[in-house]
Order: structure tokens, then sequence, then C-alpha cells
């Protein structure tokens, strides 16, 4: 071993060059203290950060926070040579372990999501748009609503189906970008693509109804 690790609270402390050697060899006994640290920090943000999962039980969070750090620990293995040394290397993992967790919750949180759910009604948008503040007054409230007829009616004549789904997906209805792309059988960078020609589209389209983005954030202050 190292002459600089020490023991603290049965986990050898290393430094960043410790861990990356020692990861780099598949060390058993520096896998096996990564993961235990991982899934400590992963279990703390899901019984302590995450308000929406203070039904489950500590069985069930900690078993959570087991299949995540096997998952992390992985991740971690196959980027280590991403990390640039500006944190320590356990802050750097964990960072990753987390940012998994969050990402696994969200997949989760819609896994039996449909996109064909999202336009059954016919119509991407309601037909009035929710604001902050005094209600407006009726010629207010009548411009509005004829704002939302045109914007609706740009979706539905300016995007492709496929434009049409993805953007009311993720910035109508806050789908995460990866849920969407995984349900469209694409990947992130093409969805990025489609996401820009679409909203492309869209503004062409409302300039050429006479409606600017400027005018139409105004209108819903």
């Amino acid at each position: 071993m190292y002459g600089s690790t020490r023991m603290t609270d049965q986990t050898i402390e290393r430094t960043n060059d410790e861990w990356l050697t020692d990861l780099r060899a598949m060390q058993t006994s520096a896998l096996s203290d990564l993961r235990e640290r991982l899934q400590r920090s992963i279990l703390y943000y899901l019984s302590q950060e995450r308000s929406d999962l203070r039904d489950l039980s500590t069985a069930e969070l900690e078993q959570m926070a087991e299949d995540i750090s096997q998952d992390a620990l992985m991740r971690i293995m196959a980027n280590l040579e991403t990390f640039r040394g500006e944190s320590q290397f356990t802050t750097w993992a964990n960072r990753i372990a987390v940012r998994l967790a969050i990402s696994d919750l969200r997949r989760a949180r819609y896994k039996d999501f449909s996109l064909d759910d999202l336009t059954a009604d016919g119509e991407i948008l309601p037909a009035t748009a929710s604001t902050t503040g005094s209600p407006p007054n009726p010629e207010t409230s009548t411009e509005r609503n004829d704002v939302m007829t045109v914007i609706n009616r740009a979706f539905e004549e300016a995007l492709t189906e496929r434009q049409h789904r993805a953007l009311a997906a993720i910035a109508l209805q806050g789908i995460p970008m990866d849920v969407v792309a995984e349900q469209m059988g694409t990947n992130r960078n093409a969805l990025y693509k489609l996401l820009h020609d679409a909203r492309r589209k869209l503004r062409a389209y409302l300039e050429a109804e006479g409606l600017s983005t400027d005018y139409i954030m105004t209108l819903f202050q």
C-alpha cells in the first residue's frame, strides 16, 4: 500500500493520484471502498434531500442506494480519464453518483409515460395560459385567447408530427430529454437538432402572423 494512505472509520483514505492508480489497477479494496462511499452519498441524497421519497422505508431506500451505486461505480470507471483533479476525487465521484440518482428517479417517474398521451385532445396548448399576478382585464383576456389560438395553429401547421411531439413533451410538459429520446428511438444530439428546427419554424410562423416573441412574452406576463 502507499505510504500516504491512512485508515479512517474502517475506510482507507487515498489521495487523488492513489485513487486513480488503484482503480486503474482494478484493486478490489479500492473498488469496494469507492462503492461504499457512493452508496452512503446516494442514501443521504435519497433520504435527506428527496421529500417525494419520504414514504419509502429505510430498507427500500438502502436497496435503491445499493443499486444506483453499482451503476455509478461502472460509470465512474468508464470515465476515469475525464477526472482533471480540480477537486477531491471522491467529491467528483459523488457528484456523478447523485446525478445518476436524479436521472434514475426521473426515468422511474415517467416509466409509464407515453408521448401519445400528450395530444390526445388534439390541442397542444390550453385555450388560456396560466399567468401570475392579477387577473387580466377583458380586453387582455380576449387578446391572450386570440394569441393562444394562433400558437396552437402554429404547432399544428408549422411542425412535423415528430417535431410537434418532441417540443410538446420537453418544452410544455417538462419531460426529461433522455426519456423523450428513448421513446422516439433517437439520441440526445439528434433530439437537440429536432428541437432547434422546431423552435425556428414556430418563430418564423408566429412572426409571419405578426406575433413577435417579445410581444407574446409581454402579453402573458
